[in-house]
């Protein structure tokens, strides 16, 4: 069955994907059906906030909508139109048998009036809602807790340059409402609250769809090898999900800024069950047994780029360099020691996390993480890494500047570990690290994303990736 969904005007790229991983939680995908079917509505933009989506049941459409962070509401639509008197004979038009079961004397119900790109006032609100009347509700009007909800939702001619996606004729959308998100869910795990936080801290809003596009539930593992303060860990484990995490920086995972301020507080802060294990782990020297696989349902993380943080891995620039001679901490000095690192380049370290998914996840896990991309020549073309046991589903792009985005990933495991397929890996990795993105080595990140553009252009070619070439709406950039 088709239902209108509406989205929140944020984050446009992560919205459809955020819906069909969430699709395939919740069981959409078992009727054989390999994708999601979506049309928009009759001349409204891409990146309007509404979309119509085709769902098994409304079960599933109810859980997609409830669980979402993006979805505004899913609403069984009865009728739209460009006009009211349009709006009324498609509601009249829409069949008895699915209308009455919610008009009847024992339910309670209440209209709401929305819109997009507008602002209606109370007045005016009450005055839509008393034209209604050739809907033969018998119930009472409850507004705190009603049965059903039905809403208005109203859009108006304009161009684009109210700072949103230009429509180009009204439209009117009344339906029941199926389900809707939490609205208490960001302000409750918003970070301005959170007692134990870093510079690198993700936010609340993300960390939740990063879980989401990881399918985390309950009685599933969920592992950050880059855990920093938890804060991706916090999500998932809102979700019901186990969870477990490791940094190479041992002062963050262990001591914290005190025993009542530490990765631990931040889940006792909301409740949450306490992560399985903390531990101090170098992404580049993994500290799993050998022989030991598939054990996590999903890996979730935000690798240090080397743009707010850089990388570091065990060992130290004299000691990897040969210059000393590998030591051995005595026995007295274990307790506050702190291990020598060295330079973590972004492409060692994706290499090293395909490496650590492929082995530790299990068939059908997820892998999600951002990938940073640096448009040099103004090409909308982005060369994604790659592993044999990965297919991409989704790739969710977030602007940050007019040069530098992060792209989140999903990928899904598709086959089992072995000796071969990482010796093919590894081909795989010196290829695109030497024929794609030469900023991935030490430094050049860094110095690409806060340099000025002008600089990068040698002038005999102008460049494509400008300030004319982006949209002028809000959102799409968020």
């Amino acid at each position: 069955m088709w239902y209108l969904c509406v989205f929140f005007h944020r984050l446009l790229d992560y919205r459809r994907p955020e819906v069909e991983a969430l699709a395939e939680l919740f069981g959409a995908y078992e009727d054989g059906r390999e994708c999601l079917e979506w049309k928009l509505p009759q001349l409204n933009h891409p990146d309007s906030p509404f979309h119509f989506v085709n769902l098994p049941s409304e079960d599933i459409a109810r859980n997609i909508a409830n669980r979402s962070i993006l979805v505004k509401g899913m609403y069984e639509l009865w009728g739209e139109g460009c006009s009211y008197e349009e709006l009324e004979e498609a509601i009249k038009a829409y069949p008895d048998d699915r209308k009455l079961p919610y008009l009847t004397s024992e339910t309670t119900f209440r209209i709401i009036v929305d819109s997009f790109g507008k602002v209606i006032s109370f007045e005016e609100q009450n005055k839509r809602i008393r034209g209604f009347t050739y809907i033969p509700f018998k119930g009472r009007v409850n507004l705190k807790n009603p049965d059903h909800k039905f809403w208005l939702i109203e859009t108006d001619e304009y161009g684009s340059n109210n700072g949103l996606p230009p429509v180009v004729q009204r439209r009117l959308f009344f339906g029941r409402e199926v389900g809707a998100a939490d609205r208490k869910l960001l302000p409750t795990y918003q970070l301005k609250s959170r007692k134990y936080l870093g510079p690198t801290a993700m936010d609340a809003e993300m960390a939740f769809l990063m879980a989401n596009q990881a399918l985390a539930t309950p009685g599933k593992l969920v592992y950050d090898p880059f855990v920093g303060t938890g804060s991706i860990l916090v999500a998932a484990a809102h979700f019901g999900a186990m969870t477990m995490g490791a940094d190479i920086d041992i002062r963050v995972v262990r001591d914290g800024r005190g025993p009542e301020c530490n990765v631990w507080s931040n889940f006792k802060q909301y409740g949450l069950p306490m992560p399985v294990s903390l531990l101090r782990a170098d992404n580049n020297l993994p500290p799993w047994r050998p022989g030991l696989k598939e054990v996590f349902d999903a890996i979730i993380c935000d690798p240090p780029y080397g743009v707010r943080a850089g990388g570091r891995k065990s060992g130290g620039r004299k000691l990897l360099k040969g210059v000393i001679d590998p030591y051995t901490v005595p026995d007295d000095k274990r307790l506050g020691h702190i291990p020598s690192t060295a330079p973590y380049s972004l492409a060692e370290c994706i290499h090293d996390l395909f490496e650590l998914a492929a082995r530790m996840l299990v068939m059908g896990g997820r892998l999600v993480f951002f990938y940073p991309v640096i448009r040099e020549d103004g090409s909308s073309e982005t060369h994604y890494p790659e592993h044999p046991c990965f297919t991409l589903v989704a790739a969710c792009e977030q602007i940050l500047s007019l040069r530098y985005s992060r792209h989140l990933l999903t990928m899904v495991k598709k086959g089992p570990y072995s000796e071969e397929i990482a010796a093919e890996a590894s081909r795989m990795h010196l290829d695109f690290r030497e024929n794609h993105l030469k900023w991935l080595e030490d430094g050049k990140l860094h110095s690409a994303v806060f340099s000025p553009i002008d600089s990068q252009n040698d002038g005999s070619v102008e460049s494509k990736f400008n300030k004319d070439s982006k949209p002028k709406y809000r959102g799409k950039y968020v």
